[in-house]
C-alpha cells in the first residue's frame, strides 16, 4: 500500500527582537494542532545558526484534512499576528513520500 500521507514543511522567519514572542506563538499551536483529526506527526524545529528561524515538520492523512487545519481557530488566531512578528511571508511546502 503506498504512502499517502501529505507532508508539509512550513518556514517562518521571525522580525528582528521577536524570535522569542514568535517562538511563544507557534509553540502555542502545537498541542491543539496535534489533536486534531488527520493530524499524524506536528513538530516545531528552531534553527541551530538563526535562532529566529522555525520550521513546522507535518505528515497529515489528507490535503483535505490539512485545509481544515488551516481553518482552525488557533490557526486563524496566529494569522491575526503573524505580519507583526514575522520578517517576510511564511513558506510553506507540500510533499508526498516516494521511497
Amino acid at each position: 500500500m503506498p504512502n499517502t500521507l501529505l507532508t508539509v514543511v512550513a518556514e517562518m522567519v521571525a522580525k528582528p527582537g521577536k524570535e522569542d514572542e514568535l517562538k511563544r506563538h507557534l509553540l502555542a499551536l502545537v498541542e491543539p494542532t496535534r489533536r486534531e483529526d488527520g493530524c499524524v506527526q506536528y513538530d516545531l524545529h528552531q534553527s541551530t545558526g538563526e535562532p529566529g528561524r522555525f520550521v513546522f515538520y507535518e505528515n497529515w492523512q489528507s490535503r483535505e484534512l490539512l485545509e481544515r487545519h488551516l481553518q482552525s481557530p488557533h490557526l486563524q488566531a496566529f494569522g491575526a499576528v503573524e505580519e507583526e512578528l514575522l520578517a517576510e511571508p511564511g513558506r510553506v511546502l507540500t510533499y508526498t513520500r516516494i521511497a
